[in-house]
Protein backbone atom coordinates (compact mmCIF):
# COMPACT_ATOMS: atom_id res chain seq x y z
CA UNK A 1 0.00 0.00 0.00
CA UNK A 2 2.71 2.49 1.00
CA UNK A 3 4.69 1.97 -2.20
CA UNK A 4 1.68 2.53 -4.46
CA UNK A 5 0.48 5.52 -2.45
CA UNK A 6 3.85 7.25 -2.74
CA UNK A 7 4.53 6.41 -6.40
CA UNK A 8 1.06 7.49 -7.54
CA UNK A 9 1.50 10.75 -5.64
CA UNK A 10 4.89 11.53 -7.19
CA UNK A 11 3.70 10.62 -10.69
CA UNK A 12 1.20 13.49 -10.50
CA UNK A 13 4.15 15.90 -10.50
CA UNK A 14 6.96 14.09 -12.33
CA UNK A 15 7.01 11.78 -15.33
CA UNK A 16 10.45 10.50 -14.31
CA UNK A 17 9.56 7.00 -13.11
CA UNK A 18 13.14 6.16 -12.21
CA UNK A 19 13.31 9.22 -9.97
CA UNK A 20 10.01 8.27 -8.32
CA UNK A 21 11.27 4.74 -7.66
CA UNK A 22 14.57 6.04 -6.28
CA UNK A 23 12.78 8.45 -3.94
CA UNK A 24 10.61 5.62 -2.65
CA UNK A 25 13.65 3.37 -2.20
CA UNK A 26 15.32 6.11 -0.16
CA UNK A 27 12.26 6.51 2.08
CA UNK A 28 11.83 2.76 2.58
CA UNK A 29 15.55 2.28 3.29
CA UNK A 30 15.67 5.12 5.82
CA UNK A 31 12.57 3.95 7.69
CA UNK A 32 13.89 0.37 7.69
CA UNK A 33 17.23 1.19 9.32
CA UNK A 34 18.21 -1.50 11.87
CA UNK A 35 18.23 0.98 14.78
CA UNK A 36 14.58 1.82 14.16
CA UNK A 37 11.95 -0.15 16.04
CA UNK A 38 8.96 2.22 16.11
CA UNK A 39 9.73 4.89 13.47
CA UNK A 40 9.40 2.36 10.66
CA UNK A 41 7.21 1.92 7.55
CA UNK A 42 4.52 0.55 9.91
CA UNK A 43 4.35 3.96 11.59
CA UNK A 44 3.77 5.63 8.20
CA UNK A 45 1.07 3.13 7.32
CA UNK A 46 -0.73 3.66 10.64
CA UNK A 47 -0.63 7.45 10.16
CA UNK A 48 -2.09 7.23 6.65
CA UNK A 49 -4.83 4.85 7.83
CA UNK A 50 -5.87 7.38 10.49
CA UNK A 51 -5.62 10.30 8.05
CA UNK A 52 -7.97 8.63 5.59
CA UNK A 53 -10.74 8.91 8.19
CA UNK A 54 -10.55 12.71 7.90
CA UNK A 55 -9.59 13.02 4.24
CA UNK A 56 -12.63 15.21 3.54
CA UNK A 57 -11.41 17.69 6.18
CA UNK A 58 -7.87 18.01 4.79
CA UNK A 59 -7.39 20.97 2.46
CA UNK A 60 -4.14 19.88 0.81
CA UNK A 61 -4.07 16.09 0.75
CA UNK A 62 -0.92 15.73 -1.37
CA UNK A 63 1.19 17.99 0.84
CA UNK A 64 -0.10 16.33 4.00
CA UNK A 65 0.75 12.89 2.61
CA UNK A 66 4.23 14.02 1.63
CA UNK A 67 4.71 15.41 5.15
CA UNK A 68 3.84 11.96 6.50
CA UNK A 69 6.38 10.25 4.24
CA UNK A 70 9.19 12.67 5.07
CA UNK A 71 8.50 13.67 8.70
CA UNK A 72 10.86 11.07 10.23
CA UNK A 73 13.07 10.29 7.24
CA UNK A 74 16.06 11.43 9.30
CA UNK A 75 15.89 9.85 12.74
CA UNK A 76 18.83 9.53 15.11
CA UNK A 77 18.24 8.96 18.82
CA UNK A 78 21.23 11.15 19.69
CA UNK A 79 20.10 14.13 17.57
CA UNK A 80 17.87 17.01 18.60
CA UNK A 81 17.42 18.23 15.02
CA UNK A 82 15.77 15.26 13.30
CA UNK A 83 12.77 17.36 12.27
CA UNK A 84 14.93 20.13 10.82
CA UNK A 85 17.07 17.65 8.91
CA UNK A 86 13.97 15.80 7.66
CA UNK A 87 12.38 19.07 6.50
CA UNK A 88 15.54 20.03 4.60
CA UNK A 89 15.68 16.68 2.82
CA UNK A 90 11.95 16.88 2.00
CA UNK A 91 12.43 20.31 0.39
CA UNK A 92 15.32 19.01 -1.68
CA UNK A 93 13.42 15.94 -2.89
CA UNK A 94 10.18 17.83 -3.61
CA UNK A 95 12.08 20.37 -5.71
CA UNK A 96 13.44 17.42 -7.73
CA UNK A 97 9.91 16.35 -8.72
CA UNK A 98 8.87 19.93 -9.53
CA UNK A 99 6.48 20.20 -6.58
CA UNK A 100 5.10 23.76 -6.27
CA UNK A 101 7.35 25.97 -4.10
CA UNK A 102 4.52 27.20 -1.86
CA UNK A 103 3.38 23.64 -1.14
CA UNK A 104 6.97 22.52 -0.56
CA UNK A 105 7.37 25.25 2.07
CA UNK A 106 4.11 24.15 3.70
CA UNK A 107 5.32 20.54 3.78
CA UNK A 108 8.58 21.59 5.48
CA UNK A 109 6.68 23.65 8.06
CA UNK A 110 4.39 20.70 8.80
CA UNK A 111 7.41 18.49 9.42
CA UNK A 112 9.00 21.11 11.70
CA UNK A 113 5.75 21.27 13.70
CA UNK A 114 6.19 17.62 14.76
CA UNK A 115 9.03 18.72 17.06
CA UNK A 116 6.89 20.59 19.60
CA UNK A 117 3.37 19.36 18.74
CA UNK A 118 1.84 22.77 19.42
CA UNK A 119 -1.56 23.82 18.09
CA UNK A 120 -1.11 25.27 14.60
CA UNK A 121 -3.07 27.90 12.70
CA UNK A 122 -2.98 25.45 9.79
CA UNK A 123 -5.63 22.75 10.16
CA UNK A 124 -3.76 20.25 7.95
CA UNK A 125 -0.78 20.52 10.29
CA UNK A 126 -3.04 19.77 13.26
CA UNK A 127 -4.28 16.59 11.59
CA UNK A 128 -0.69 15.55 10.88
CA UNK A 129 0.28 16.15 14.51
CA UNK A 130 -2.69 14.11 15.71
CA UNK A 131 -2.00 11.06 13.57
CA UNK A 132 1.69 11.24 14.52
CA UNK A 133 0.63 10.85 18.17
CA UNK A 134 -2.23 8.44 17.56
CA UNK A 135 -0.26 5.60 19.19
CA UNK A 136 -0.59 7.35 22.57
CA UNK A 137 -4.34 6.72 22.49
CA UNK A 138 -4.34 3.13 21.23
CA UNK A 139 -5.32 0.13 23.35
CA UNK A 140 -3.00 -0.73 26.29
CA UNK A 141 -1.38 -3.68 24.46
CA UNK A 142 -0.42 -1.56 21.44
CA UNK A 143 0.79 1.22 23.73
CA UNK A 144 2.95 -1.21 25.70
CA UNK A 145 4.51 -2.50 22.48
CA UNK A 146 5.20 1.09 21.41
CA UNK A 147 6.96 1.94 24.70
CA UNK A 148 9.18 -1.14 24.28
CA UNK A 149 10.02 -0.15 20.68
CA UNK A 150 10.88 3.42 21.70
CA UNK A 151 13.15 2.10 24.47
CA UNK A 152 14.90 -0.08 21.86
CA UNK A 153 15.57 3.02 19.76
CA UNK A 154 17.23 4.69 22.74
CA UNK A 155 19.44 1.79 23.91
CA UNK A 156 22.45 4.13 23.71
CA UNK A 157 21.18 5.64 27.00
CA UNK A 158 21.30 4.00 30.43
CA UNK A 159 17.95 3.31 32.11
CA UNK A 160 18.10 6.24 34.53
CA UNK A 161 18.95 8.73 31.77
CA UNK A 162 16.25 7.33 29.48
CA UNK A 163 13.62 7.34 32.26
CA UNK A 164 14.37 10.98 33.09
CA UNK A 165 14.01 12.11 29.46
CA UNK A 166 10.95 9.97 28.87
CA UNK A 167 9.16 11.31 31.96
CA UNK A 168 9.83 14.86 30.81
CA UNK A 169 8.32 14.12 27.38
CA UNK A 170 5.25 12.40 28.83
CA UNK A 171 4.61 15.16 31.36
CA UNK A 172 4.85 17.67 28.52
CA UNK A 173 1.88 15.92 26.87
CA UNK A 174 -0.12 15.60 30.09
CA UNK A 175 0.26 19.32 30.81
CA UNK A 176 -1.26 20.26 27.46
CA UNK A 177 -4.88 21.39 27.54
CA UNK A 178 -5.41 18.72 24.95
CA UNK A 179 -2.87 16.26 23.52
CA UNK A 180 -4.81 16.17 20.25
CA UNK A 181 -5.63 19.28 18.26
CA UNK A 182 -8.68 18.27 16.22
CA UNK A 183 -12.14 17.35 17.37
CA UNK A 184 -12.06 14.00 15.54
CA UNK A 185 -8.91 12.76 17.28
CA UNK A 186 -9.74 14.30 20.65
CA UNK A 187 -12.90 12.19 20.66
CA UNK A 188 -11.06 9.14 19.34
CA UNK A 189 -7.86 9.12 21.40
CA UNK A 190 -7.60 11.78 24.14
CA UNK A 191 -9.09 9.85 27.06
CA UNK A 192 -7.13 6.65 26.45
CA UNK A 193 -3.91 8.57 25.77
CA UNK A 194 -4.05 10.20 29.20
CA UNK A 195 -4.68 6.83 30.86
CA UNK A 196 -1.79 5.20 28.97
CA UNK A 197 0.63 8.03 29.78
CA UNK A 198 -0.34 8.07 33.46
CA UNK A 199 0.31 4.32 33.71
CA UNK A 200 3.69 4.59 31.98
CA UNK A 201 4.72 7.47 34.27
CA UNK A 202 3.84 5.35 37.29
CA UNK A 203 6.00 2.51 35.94
CA UNK A 204 8.91 4.88 35.26
CA UNK A 205 8.72 6.14 38.85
Amino acid sequence: MLTDTFLQLVKKYSKDHELANNLWLEIFTKYSEPKRHYHTPDHLEAMITDLKEVKDKIKDWDTTLLAVFYHDIIYKASSSNNEGDSAKLAMKRLSEIGYPAEKTAKCANMILATKQHKLSEDSDTNYLLDVDLAILGKNPEDYQKYTEQIREEYTIYADFIYASGRKKALQHFLHMDSIYKTEHFILKYEQQARINIAIELEELN
